[in-house]
């Protein structure tokens, strides 16, 4: 019994480190300086390191990028994206996952600054697709 519980934890752990169980797209909205619609798709597989790619709707133009780093912690999500419109600044998104969508913030900074050099920040809530 003592076995199987062992067993048990780890499997959830792992699944939970790895955020295989986030696999699919996640379609929602970001807010900030303006509105718009925000699209994640998140590949984890149980063998490999996860990837994933953000599509994004802005009245500055629309935009696809592939994230660059991307990290669970549980149900939280951290990631990084080269931002398309402007190639000195990347896109730190951060959030959790909870019943059945997620939810977080997003920071536009020059490319390895840290979030005292934000140009802009917002808001993002998506729900599975």
């Amino acid at each position: 019994m003592r076995t199987m519980w062992l067993l048990y934890l780890l499997l959830t752990i792992g699944q939970t480190a790895t955020g295989d169980q986030y696999s699919g797209t996640w379609a929602g909205t970001w807010e900030g300086p303006g509105t718009g619609g925000f699209e994640l798709t998140i590949a984890a597989p149980k063998d490999a390191a996860p990837t994933g790619k953000v599509a994004v709707t802005t009245d500055g133009g629309n935009y696809t990028a592939d994230l660059k780093s991307l990290a669970f912690d549980g149900p939280k999500i951290t990631a990084k994206y080269d931002f398309p419109l402007d190639p000195s600044a990347e896109v730190i998104v951060a959030g959790s996952f909870e019943n059945g969508g997620a939810k977080g913030t997003w920071s536009l900074r020059p490319k390895g600054q840290g979030q005292e050099a934000e140009v802009a920040g917002g808001t993002w809530t998506v729900a599975k697709k």
